[in-house]
């Protein structure tokens, strides 16, 4: 069943991966753009039948005003949401302008187009996980405002903080070691365990989650103690295969 639509996204590549990815499977992709001055004025002027609006912050004030401008000025046009896990008030605020949908930017290819589908349909597309997962956050309100950077920066140490901005700019196993002045099977380790913390199987999903999410920006920007931009106090660590080096 071929869907006209569109995507747009906070992340070019990541919008253009996603269109081509439809194409393949049938689905006629009238545009892909990042979110922009004109991006919601595109989708208006194009009118698809199912709109892919990607956010990285779907808890920011506004993050949904362009649209609540699309479901107002194109009410024929479905517009799905793909964001973060996102907290009570993000995935309301996004029902809220009128999204048909909200799913988790990291769904797989088919649960992506099982939603649009449904929005088409003029169904709800959300994952039952996703309203379990705000239900259980407003019965259990967080002290804090959700910031799912924030959270993923937490869960790392700075080294493993580091070893993710090198796994982002691209650099294999031996060149963040040489680049760490450790060896490769501790930098082996270190980006295993970033791996496992961040809850991705490959480098590329690691590299998307930080990027989306704001990870990087936050670690370049100061957030971790220590670091490639910090001055790392490197002392010695001892790697994955037991021998001492600089760490």
């Amino acid at each position: 069943m071929t869907v006209r639509l569109m995507v747009v996204d906070d992340h070019r590549l990541h919008a253009e991966a996603l269109a081509s990815a439809l194409k393949l499977r049938g689905h006629r992709v009238l545009a892909a753009a990042a979110p922009a001055a004109g991006a919601a004025e595109l989708v208006v002027s194009r009118a698809p039948e199912v709109c892919l609006w990607g956010t990285a912050s779907p808890a920011e004030p506004g993050a949904f005003d362009p649209v609540a401008r699309i479901r107002r000025e194109r009410p024929q046009t479905a517009v799905v949401v793909l964001g973060p896990v996102p907290s009570p008030r993000g995935i309301a605020a996004a029902f809220a302008a009128g999204a048909s949908g909200y799913i988790r930017h990291d769904e797989r290819i088919e649960g992506v187009e099982r939603g649009m589908v449904r929005a088409r349909a003029g169904e709800a597309a959300v994952a039952p996980q996703l309203l379990r997962v705000a239900f259980a956050e407003l019965l259990n309100p967080r002290a804090e405002p959700d910031d799912e950077g924030v959270r993923l920066l937490r869960m790392l140490t700075p080294r493993e903080a580091e070893v993710l901005v090198r796994v982002a700019e691209g650099e294999d196993t031996r060149a963040i070691a040489v680049g760490m002045g450790i060896a490769p099977s501790t930098a082996r380790t270190h980006v295993q365990r970033v791996l496992m913390k961040l809850g991705v199987g490959s480098r590329l999903e690691a590299a998307a989650l930080a990027a989306r999410t704001g990870l990087l920006d936050r670690v370049a920007g100061g957030h971790v103690g220590h670091g490639r931009h910090g001055g790392a106090d490197r002392g010695t660590e001892r790697g994955a295969d037991g021998r001492a080096g600089p760490g």
